[in-house]
């Protein structure tokens, strides 16, 4: 309800965890010279990541060549990623381009949304309330964890 009721973020979100700013959550579990991989601080499902370039684009196709096939083995490293550390049945990947699609952040950001059986609750179904049942911060850690022990994680 923060998130939904709260005032926005002056300026972009995701430009401010680039730079390491303090007055924002950063759950960033890895990053390069062109890319940043984070926990969404407000996830649909356990394990949402964002993957997000360092430099401020609102669309996709301002990506080069070269980052797109970098942004694509990024996307199939974190997909092996989160396999192993949550196991899900199925993945929701994609973008929200632009305030009418759906687009809370202006940063162009691929989305990664592991999916499972059984997710929706009695709660979604009553009271049209989420229920999260890991926190975004643990999330973070576990991933970051797992991460860790891998030789060559996001080659």
């Amino acid at each position: 309800m923060k998130y939904v009721k709260g005032k926005k973020y002056p300026g972009c979100i995701l430009c401010s965890i680039v730079e390491k700013r303090d007055d924002v959550v950063n759950l960033c579990i890895w990053e390069d010279e062109d890319f940043l991989v984070s926990v969404n601080l407000y996830p649909y499902n356990p394990g949402h990541l964002f993957i997000f370039p360092r430099r401020h684009l609102t669309d996709i196709r301002e990506l080069t060549g070269k980052q797109e096939a970098k942004l694509d083995r990024i996307t199939r490293s974190c997909l092996n990623l989160l396999d192993a550390v949550y196991a899900p049945s199925g993945y929701n990947i994609g973008y929200n381009m632009g305030l009418t699609a759906g687009a809370s952040i202006d940063h162009i950001h691929r989305h990664i949304i592991p999916r499972y059986p059984r997710e929706t609750g009695i709660a979604d179904l009553l009271a049209g309330k989420r229920v999260l049942v890991e926190s975004p911060k643990v999330s973070c850690e576990r991933l970051k964890k797992v991460l860790s022990e891998l030789t060559t994680p996001f080659a």
